[in-house]
């Protein structure tokens, strides 16, 4: 099972490089195409525009592929379109082939997800859907940063470093991926659509999209934040681009184990909550570098536990239905992600340089605010009255609510179970 998890988080490492690689690259780019620097950024949010249109549909018209095709397949739209990229001779054409990439890894992403979980026993999915986003996290702290250093010479090496990411990724599991547990039978459209009614759900959606538009705000942005405590020092920003990489490697790591000892909810809340506050101190805590690193340990490790948390909560809610769930809260991550360079700039312009950190500040309070109250343990009147075990046992299930205890010993194991927040 190990070896097949890290093949998944090999090529959820070549997404997430290809995802926040062009953010280093845009000097380059714009100078090889002759085109401005903000229109090279629209490359940034093409992909991530792209990522999160595509990824519940293709979820959708894909969901009765057995997971290992999905999976080759997402991996050779992935690896195609970075590489026609490398080649694209022209903007438009660059801009076509982002698309083409994103298809790619909105579909491969929440597939290496749920096939994470479907091979993984109950009690430890967590830490298996921690290694596969791990992969996104080492890309923020080892590939980004390995991507620019070789983009400074040709940005086009960076492509190139992205497909030959993606091939070794899809032969690794090519030839080793084996015994993943057959999706169970795909209900028709209507009844695929369910899961959209249910209010838990779209609870969900809104928490990671408010959530990860107060992250992106302040990241695409930190230099600005903590230029009070690194000048003109390039050293200084990039050792704490750094810590932030390690932290959100640890974040991912450590959420996982979390959410397997301590349940979704617990490790959820207090997520964003630190986030919330790390976000409300940074103004004064951007005075000193040692203020600076603390922030980004602590908002960059408990940012990335939330993430594997929000994706767990997902995943649990209905686990016939994951890929297509995970593949929204993907959506909503993205969506996320592209706003919150918008957000970040608004917030600048309206806070100044040192204060903007503030707005997504309230943005992550609001976030907060939905994971209490949409994940509090509510008692329903089955279970209040209930005077058997069985029926005790029965009640969150008929109710449609999620405990907090440990799930009970499946009777059919070959599918994954929920696990309760």
């Amino acid at each position: 099972m190990r070896l097949r998890l890290l093949l998944l988080a090999l090529g959820a490492f070549a997404v997430g490089t290809d995802t926040m690689v062009m953010a280093g690259l845009l000097g380059d780019i714009s100078a090889d195409l002759d085109i401005s620097v903000p229109a090279a950024g629209q490359l940034v949010t093409v992909f991530a525009l792209g990522y999160a249109v595509l990824a519940p549909p293709l979820a959708a018209l894909t969901a009765r592929w057995p997971r290992r095709r999905l999976l080759l397949t997402a991996l050779t739209v992935f690896t195609l379109g970075n590489a026609l990229s490398a080649l694209a001779p022209t903007y438009p054409l660059l801009l076509a082939t982002r698309v083409l990439a994103a298809a790619g890894a909105a579909l491969y992403t929440p597939a290496a997800s749920a096939a994470a979980a479907s091979i993984a026993p109950p009690e430890r999915r967590g830490r298996a859907l921690a290694t596969v986003m791990g992969g996104m996290t080492v890309a923020t702290a080892l590939g980004v940063p390995l991507g620019t250093y070789i983009g400074d010479a040709d940005w086009r090496l960076t492509m190139w470093l992205v497909v030959a990411l993606g091939a070794v990724a899809l032969a690794g599991l090519a030839v080793l991926l084996r015994g993943i547990p057959a999706p169970t039978a795909a209900p028709g459209l209507r009844e695929r659509l369910v899961p959209l009614r249910d209010r838990r759900v779209l609870s969900g959606i809104g928490t990671t999209f408010l959530f990860f538009i107060a992250v992106q705000s302040v990241y695409i942005f930190l230099a600005t934040a903590v230029h009070p405590a690194t000048g003109d020092d390039a050293s200084r920003l990039t050792l704490i681009m750094f810590v932030a990489g390690l932290a959100s490697v640890a974040g991912s790591w450590l959420g996982g184990r979390a959410v397997d000892r301590l349940g979704v909810r617990t490790v959820m809340v207090t997520g964003v909550a630190m986030a919330a506050a790390g976000y409300l101190a940074l103004p004064w805590l951007s005075l000193t570098m040692a203020g600076s690193l603390a922030y980004v340990l602590v908002v960059h490790l408990f940012a990335w536990a939330t993430a594997v948390s929000l994706a767990h909560r997902m995943a649990s809610l209905s686990p016939a239905d994951a890929p297509l769930l995970l593949s929204l809260n993907s959506s909503a991550l993205y969506l996320g992600m592209a706003a919150g360079g918008g957000a970040g700039s608004v917030a600048v312009g309206l806070l100044g340089p040192r204060w903007f950190p503030l707005a997504s500040g309230a943005l992550a309070l609001l976030a907060l605010t939905s994971a209490v109250v949409t994940t509090r343990r509510r008692t329903t009147a089955t279970e209040t009255t209930a005077t058997s075990e069985g029926a005790a046992q029965s009640a969150p299930e008929a109710a449609g609510e999620v405990s907090e205890e440990a799930p009970r010993p499946r009777t059919e194991p070959q599918h994954p179970s929920p696990v309760r927040l």
